[in-house]
């Protein structure tokens, strides 16, 4: 029994679906609303797979309305390729669940509305999950990408910004330029929310990635340099910090005289020493 735990994700329900199931059975619609979380719930295992295969630490599968979530403690902290793979893995179990409706299409003992519904499901929530919002696997792909061109916090501050947008873009054309259905308007406004609250919290999701690097829990795959004014703070240093990098910062004083600092100096006068505010050419005359 506690092999079947390690190996089985713990799964949570979000006490707003508890609602909506609730709704479900007094609307008739529960068997929709099963098909629905059936296929949901796939979709996660497929993330929950991928990620174990790699030896992620996971805390389990959060079931929200609109989808689920793979709640994981790592955040930025794993190799690009990784976390690309842990991403997709998601949207290719509906490949095979178009393979078993296939399948099952012709069976008699399985009636066609059900299969009509769970395929038509089955598209609706692989091409939902597509889009290019955070936290659906397109924002997370987009995020991905973003991270290997720019600095960390560059991309997670810009793909939040543009899923606020684009939900904010989405609800304004449900309530006049297309036909209006209530349950995408509750999903993108969903959205909207977590967006927002992401927002608020994007200090601290950097921070925590400041920290992870700081305790030593990054991968490395490059090596780069930051230039910085000898008047900037470390968090102008921080700023520029890439993922999967490992940076050599060259602090510039005047007369274009360089002087050379690691990362994990920076890290180290940042949390250790609490000097958030001495400019960088003040932290280097005590370092030299």
């Amino acid at each position: 029994m506690t092999t079947l735990r390690k190996l089985l994700p713990s799964i949570h329900i979000h006490p707003v679906l508890l609602v909506f199931i609730i709704i479900s059975f007094l609307t008739g619609t529960f068997v929709e609303l099963m098909t629905i979380l059936s296929i949901v719930v796939v979709h996660e295992f497929g993330h929950f797979i991928m990620a174990s295969i790699f030896r992620w630490r996971i805390r389990g599968i959060i079931l929200w309305i609109f989808g689920g979530v793979m709640d994981t403690d790592e955040h930025g902290t794993r190799p690009l390729h990784e976390e690309v793979l842990v991403t997709i893995a998601g949207p290719m179990q509906h490949v095979w669940i178009y393979i078993i409706l296939f399948l099952l299409s012709g069976n008699q003992f399985v009636p066609a509305g059900m299969i009509d519904i769970a395929f038509f499901y089955n598209t609706v929530i692989l091409l939902f999950n597509l889009l290019p919002i955070w936290p659906l696997d397109g924002g997370k792909l987009v995020f991905l990408i973003m991270s290997a061109f720019f600095p960390y916090r560059q991309a997670y501050y810009s793909i939040i910004l543009f899923s606020l947008c684009l939900n904010v873009l989405l609800i304004v054309l449900l309530l006049s330029a297309v036909p209006f259905t209530l349950s995408a308007f509750l999903l993108f406004s969903f959205l909207t929310m977590d967006n927002r609250k992401n927002w608020k919290e994007r200090s601290y999701v950097f921070m925590r990635f400041l920290l992870r690097r700081y305790q030593g829990d990054i991968n490395v795959t490059h090596t780069g340099f930051i230039e910085v004014s000898c008047y900037g703070l470390l968090m102008d240093v921080f700023h520029k910090f890439y993922r999967d990098k490992q940076h050599t910062i060259h602090v510039i004083f005047p007369g274009g005289i360089r002087q050379s600092i690691n990362e994990m100096d920076c890290l180290h006068n940042y949390f250790y020493k609490r000097q958030y505010d001495k400019p960088m050419g003040e932290i280097m005359r005590h370092i030299s």
